[in-house]
């Protein structure tokens, strides 16, 4: 596991590490806009997670995500938390929720 001081340093040091998908999170799945991949919450692992906290605004607290799908694909997912975060299906808060804490 790495330290990162900052999100886009954590976002640039996985994408050289070939996590090159920039995924998106939907109600119940996580997407990629510029490609056909949709993944729902059991086509996924979650294999790193950094959090980030505002140091002075809490609107840019972020948590980092590196995934994996069984298909192949490696990307990041870049969520907010707390009040503005966005909404999920209960399936996808257990996915990412556990991950978040365990680290």
């Amino acid at each position: 596991m790495h330290a990162y001081e900052t999100l886009s340093e954590g976002i640039n040091d996985l994408k050289k590490r070939g996590y090159t998908v920039d995924f998106n999170l939907s109600f119940d799945c996580i997407i990629c806009h510029e490609t056909p991949i949709t993944l729902m919450p059991s086509e996924f692992e979650i294999v790193e997670v950094y959090r980030f906290e505002g140091a002075t605004n809490p609107s840019d607290s972020s948590v980092l995500y590196a995934i994996e799908s069984k298909h192949g694909d490696k990307g990041v997912l870049v969520n907010a938390y707390g009040v503005y975060s966005d909404p999920v299906s209960d399936e996808m808060v257990k996915k990412l929720v556990i991950h978040l804490h365990n680290n």
